[in-house]
């Protein structure tokens, strides 16, 4: 005589877990990793402030007679310039991504993690996480710095938290780049290259300096598809006296657009690394 046992449902603590919540953990645990190397080098974190501190004091200084020109719209130069930092800083810290993951890779770190469970995503999402928290930091040091420089923030603490957010969506989209050039072509110099022909065009194509309305107009008119230009227009709506939020909505909406799709386009070439192994 058989006997049959009625299957009971696991305790919660045994039940498997949602993909996505998995993931989510994974990533979590890389990037643990990234901010546990990075920990390991506070040096660092100071140099890449020591570019910022100079583009917000010298051309502040340099430059803050322009306001008095018709058409510019600011009362104070340096005003106008703290979300410029901001921005030129996520762009040129993000798109040094990539060599972190050639140097996995050169380690033998990342074929590693290939034989392990860990969701593919989340090894190469975790830099990429790693470097946007880095950017957000770096982006609330330059508004105090501000501060002390005597800028002014008339759209208060929240329009501050959407400029932060706004820069930590830009290093998502230039990070995750980066990780997708080092995955294609795995080699440091092509990634230079890349970062030494986009870094000041992609700044000066914007209003990060200048105001649209003194721009030649074929410079404005490529500001308008610049994704760099997409967050500045974001972080002054909101850091100006009179929010726009037409213009943080529309601009902030292409922006996590392009850096969703700049994340998934990683993910694929991780793809197809791992079949080249």
């Amino acid at each position: 005589m058989t006997t049959t046992t009625q299957s009971r449902p696991l305790p919660a603590t045994h039940r498997p877990r949602s993909r996505a919540l998995e993931t989510l953990t994974q990533t979590w645990w890389m990037t643990h990793r990234q901010f546990a190397a990075f920990v390991r080098q506070p040096a660092y974190f100071v140099i890449t402030l020591i570019q910022p501190v100079i583009w917000l004091f010298l051309f502040g200084a340099l430059f803050k007679n322009v306001v008095d020109l018709p058409g510019f719209g600011s009362g104070s130069y340096l005003d106008y310039l703290v979300p410029g930092v901001i921005v030129m800083s996520a762009v040129s810290s993000n798109m040094w991504a990539g060599m972190g993951t050639l140097e996995d890779i050169d380690r033998g770190t990342l074929n590693r993690f290939l034989i392990t469970p860990v969701s593919r995503s989340a090894l190469m999402n975790g830099n990429v996480v790693s470097q946007a928290l880095t950017t957000a930091a770096q982006s609330v040091i330059i508004i105090l710095l501000g501060a002390l420089g005597g800028a002014a923030y008339p759209g208060g603490v929240l329009g501050l938290v959407i400029l932060v957010l706004a820069s930590s969506l830009l290093g998502t989209l230039f990070g995750a780049f980066s990780n997708a050039i080092g995955m294609l072509a795995r080699q440091r110099e092509t990634i230079i290259g890349i970062n030494t022909m986009l870094l000041l065009p992609l700044t000066f194509l914007s209003s990060a300096f200048m105001p649209p309305a003194l721009m030649p107009h074929w410079i404005q008119v490529i500001a308008r598809f610049n994704p760099v230009n997409w967050t500045l227009e974001t972080g002054r709506a909101v850091t100006g006296a009179h929010t726009d939020w037409w213009s943080v909505l529309s601009h902030g909406g292409w922006l996590a657009l392009l850096a969703a799709t700049a994340v998934w386009l990683s993910i694929r070439t991780f793809r197809s690394y791992q079949k080249s192994v």
